[in-house]
Formats: structure tokens, C-alpha cells, sequence
């Protein structure tokens, strides 16, 4: 049987840390910058820990050797 390919979006968009978990950038930066706060644009700076039910879809469906 061939090998499993990750997915392109997959690859592009998380990253898994040393202990196992997926990280991801933050959302809701896109557009509409203006009707947010600056404390909202300011907190969505950076990445953050994706909650564990949806790291683990995301490893088992799109990541199948991490």
C-alpha cells in the first residue's frame, strides 16, 4: 500500500508542538479590522493551542504520520 501525503492545506496552516498539540494562528484578522476594538485586534495577535477535540480530527483525517 503507498504512502500517506499530508494535506497541502494542512502543512501550510498548523504546526505541532513538542508535546503533541496542534497549534494554529489565530482567526477573524481577515477583514473588518475597523468595527474591532484594538483590545480584540491586540489579542489576535500570534498563535494559540487548537482545543483537543478538533487536533484530534485535524491529526487523524490530514496529518496521518504526526
Amino acid at each position: 500500500m503507498p504512502k500517506l501525503k499530508t494535506k497541502s492545506g494542512t502543512k501550510k496552516r498548523f504546526k505541532l508542538t513538542a508535546s503533541g498539540k496542534v497549534k494554529r494562528g489565530q482567526t477573524g484578522k481577515r477583514h473588518g479590522m475597523i468595527k474591532r476594538t484594538n483590545k480584540q485586534i491586540r489579542n489576535k495577535r500570534g498563535t494559540t493551542i487548537m482545543a483537543d477535540a478538533d487536533a484530534a480530527r485535524v491529526i487523524k483525517n490530514f496529518m496521518p504520520y504526526a
